[in-house]
Protein backbone atom coordinates (compact mmCIF):
# COMPACT_ATOMS: atom_id res chain seq x y z
CA UNK A 1 0.00 0.00 0.00
CA UNK A 2 1.44 3.44 -1.19
CA UNK A 3 0.67 5.46 1.97
CA UNK A 4 0.67 8.43 0.65
CA UNK A 5 -2.33 8.28 -1.25
CA UNK A 6 -5.98 8.99 0.76
CA UNK A 7 -8.67 6.61 -0.37
CA UNK A 8 -11.26 8.76 -0.80
CA UNK A 9 -13.87 5.82 0.55
CA UNK A 10 -12.37 6.87 3.77
CA UNK A 11 -12.21 9.88 6.07
CA UNK A 12 -8.91 11.12 7.63
CA UNK A 13 -8.45 9.43 10.68
CA UNK A 14 -9.40 6.17 8.91
CA UNK A 15 -6.72 6.70 5.98
CA UNK A 16 -4.44 7.26 8.91
CA UNK A 17 -5.21 4.27 10.31
CA UNK A 18 -5.23 2.53 7.11
CA UNK A 19 -1.35 3.54 7.13
CA UNK A 20 -0.93 1.89 10.58
CA UNK A 21 -1.81 -1.02 9.62
CA UNK A 22 0.08 -1.12 6.46
CA UNK A 23 3.17 -0.13 8.42
CA UNK A 24 2.57 -2.48 11.66
CA UNK A 25 5.50 -4.78 12.82
CA UNK A 26 4.33 -7.60 14.81
CA UNK A 27 7.19 -7.96 16.43
CA UNK A 28 7.98 -4.25 18.13
CA UNK A 29 4.22 -4.32 19.16
CA UNK A 30 4.67 -7.52 21.30
CA UNK A 31 8.13 -5.87 22.44
CA UNK A 32 5.91 -2.79 23.56
CA UNK A 33 3.13 -4.86 25.45
CA UNK A 34 5.57 -7.02 27.23
CA UNK A 35 7.47 -3.44 28.64
CA UNK A 36 3.92 -2.62 29.56
CA UNK A 37 3.01 -0.03 27.48
CA UNK A 38 -0.57 1.25 28.53
CA UNK A 39 -2.17 1.33 25.21
CA UNK A 40 -4.82 -1.20 24.48
CA UNK A 41 -3.91 -1.32 20.62
CA UNK A 42 -0.31 -0.84 19.29
CA UNK A 43 0.59 -1.25 16.09
CA UNK A 44 4.02 -1.32 16.58
CA UNK A 45 5.28 1.77 14.34
CA UNK A 46 8.34 3.00 15.06
CA UNK A 47 9.23 7.16 14.84
CA UNK A 48 10.63 7.49 11.06
CA UNK A 49 7.84 5.27 10.14
CA UNK A 50 5.47 7.67 12.14
CA UNK A 51 7.04 10.67 10.71
CA UNK A 52 6.68 8.92 7.30
CA UNK A 53 2.77 8.94 8.17
CA UNK A 54 3.06 12.51 9.44
CA UNK A 55 4.08 13.93 5.96
CA UNK A 56 1.83 12.12 4.16
CA UNK A 57 -1.12 13.52 6.68
CA UNK A 58 0.55 17.21 6.73
CA UNK A 59 -0.35 19.53 9.42
CA UNK A 60 -3.88 19.03 10.27
CA UNK A 61 -4.63 20.11 13.79
CA UNK A 62 -7.83 19.16 13.80
CA UNK A 63 -7.25 15.22 12.83
CA UNK A 64 -4.58 15.58 15.26
CA UNK A 65 -6.66 16.66 17.91
CA UNK A 66 -9.24 13.53 17.21
CA UNK A 67 -6.07 11.24 17.15
CA UNK A 68 -5.09 12.44 20.73
CA UNK A 69 -8.24 11.48 21.69
CA UNK A 70 -7.52 7.98 20.40
CA UNK A 71 -6.58 6.91 23.66
CA UNK A 72 -6.43 3.24 23.20
CA UNK A 73 -4.52 3.01 19.88
CA UNK A 74 -0.40 4.41 20.87
CA UNK A 75 0.43 5.37 16.98
CA UNK A 76 -2.79 7.72 17.20
CA UNK A 77 -1.39 9.40 20.37
CA UNK A 78 1.90 9.28 18.83
CA UNK A 79 1.10 11.03 15.76
CA UNK A 80 -0.86 13.72 16.84
CA UNK A 81 2.07 15.87 18.35
CA UNK A 82 3.92 15.27 14.81
CA UNK A 83 0.94 16.78 12.43
CA UNK A 84 0.39 19.69 15.20
CA UNK A 85 0.97 23.22 13.65
CA UNK A 86 2.43 24.53 16.53
CA UNK A 87 1.83 28.07 15.18
CA UNK A 88 -2.17 27.30 15.47
CA UNK A 89 -1.42 25.61 18.80
CA UNK A 90 -3.20 27.33 22.09
CA UNK A 91 -1.63 27.16 25.48
CA UNK A 92 -5.54 25.38 26.29
CA UNK A 93 -4.30 22.61 24.27
CA UNK A 94 -0.83 22.20 24.65
CA UNK A 95 -1.86 22.21 28.58
CA UNK A 96 -4.59 19.49 27.84
CA UNK A 97 -2.49 17.19 26.26
CA UNK A 98 0.66 17.70 28.67
CA UNK A 99 -1.53 17.22 31.08
CA UNK A 100 -3.13 13.66 29.58
CA UNK A 101 0.07 12.00 28.57
CA UNK A 102 0.00 8.68 29.35
CA UNK A 103 3.73 7.43 29.36
CA UNK A 104 7.12 8.62 28.99
CA UNK A 105 7.35 7.73 25.23
CA UNK A 106 4.29 10.27 24.37
CA UNK A 107 5.97 12.77 26.68
CA UNK A 108 9.17 12.41 24.44
CA UNK A 109 7.88 12.82 21.65
CA UNK A 110 5.02 15.80 22.42
CA UNK A 111 7.97 17.87 23.97
CA UNK A 112 9.90 17.34 21.03
CA UNK A 113 7.79 17.56 18.25
CA UNK A 114 5.57 20.53 19.44
CA UNK A 115 5.96 21.55 22.66
CA UNK A 116 9.22 23.26 22.48
CA UNK A 117 8.34 25.37 19.33
CA UNK A 118 5.78 26.53 21.64
CA UNK A 119 6.69 30.58 22.58
CA UNK A 120 5.22 29.51 26.12
CA UNK A 121 7.37 26.40 26.44
CA UNK A 122 9.18 27.87 29.43
CA UNK A 123 5.97 28.84 31.44
CA UNK A 124 4.90 25.16 30.78
CA UNK A 125 7.76 23.92 32.33
CA UNK A 126 6.68 26.64 35.31
CA UNK A 127 3.57 24.69 35.73
CA UNK A 128 4.74 21.35 35.85
CA UNK A 129 8.46 21.39 37.35
CA UNK A 130 6.91 21.30 40.88
CA UNK A 131 3.72 18.73 40.13
CA UNK A 132 3.14 15.69 42.72
CA UNK A 133 2.68 13.57 39.05
CA UNK A 134 5.75 11.96 38.36
CA UNK A 135 4.89 11.83 34.56
CA UNK A 136 3.76 15.64 34.80
CA UNK A 137 7.61 16.37 36.24
CA UNK A 138 9.22 14.12 33.73
CA UNK A 139 7.18 16.24 30.97
CA UNK A 140 8.61 19.17 32.95
CA UNK A 141 12.08 17.86 32.33
CA UNK A 142 12.05 16.73 28.82
CA UNK A 143 10.88 19.90 27.85
CA UNK A 144 13.51 22.40 29.55
CA UNK A 145 16.39 19.74 28.17
CA UNK A 146 14.75 20.73 24.59
CA UNK A 147 14.99 24.31 25.36
CA UNK A 148 17.73 24.53 27.82
CA UNK A 149 19.82 27.50 25.77
CA UNK A 150 17.26 29.31 26.76
CA UNK A 151 17.78 29.46 30.30
CA UNK A 152 20.73 26.93 31.54
CA UNK A 153 21.04 27.75 34.82
CA UNK A 154 17.02 27.86 35.32
CA UNK A 155 17.50 23.99 33.99
CA UNK A 156 20.06 23.87 36.37
CA UNK A 157 18.46 24.34 39.76
CA UNK A 158 15.47 22.11 37.94
CA UNK A 159 17.39 19.77 37.80
CA UNK A 160 18.96 19.29 41.06
CA UNK A 161 15.60 19.69 42.86
CA UNK A 162 14.33 16.46 41.01
CA UNK A 163 17.51 14.41 41.85
CA UNK A 164 16.90 15.51 45.41
CA UNK A 165 13.49 14.00 44.96
CA UNK A 166 15.32 10.68 44.40
CA UNK A 167 12.48 9.68 41.98
CA UNK A 168 12.85 6.72 40.07
CA UNK A 169 10.77 7.75 36.94
CA UNK A 170 12.50 11.23 36.36
CA UNK A 171 16.16 10.56 38.32
CA UNK A 172 17.65 10.01 35.34
CA UNK A 173 16.45 12.64 32.78
CA UNK A 174 17.11 14.67 35.72
CA UNK A 175 20.76 13.81 35.84
CA UNK A 176 21.16 14.07 32.18
CA UNK A 177 19.70 17.85 32.57
CA UNK A 178 21.98 18.77 35.56
CA UNK A 179 25.35 17.27 33.17
CA UNK A 180 24.03 19.10 29.88
CA UNK A 181 23.04 22.48 32.03
CA UNK A 182 26.92 22.46 33.88
CA UNK A 183 28.52 21.62 30.20
CA UNK A 184 26.63 24.95 28.61
CA UNK A 185 27.24 27.22 31.90
CA UNK A 186 31.24 26.11 31.10
CA UNK A 187 31.39 24.26 34.76
CA UNK A 188 32.66 20.54 34.05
Amino acid sequence: MDISKEDPRFNEFQNVKRRFFALRNGIVADTLRQAGDPHRIIFGLTLPQLREVADATGHDNALAAVLWENTSTRESRLLAPLIMDADATSRETADAMARSVMGVEEADILCHRLLRRLPFAMEMVDSYKDSEQELLRYLALRLMLNIISQNPQKAKTLAAAEVARECALTRRLAMQTAQESAFILGEE
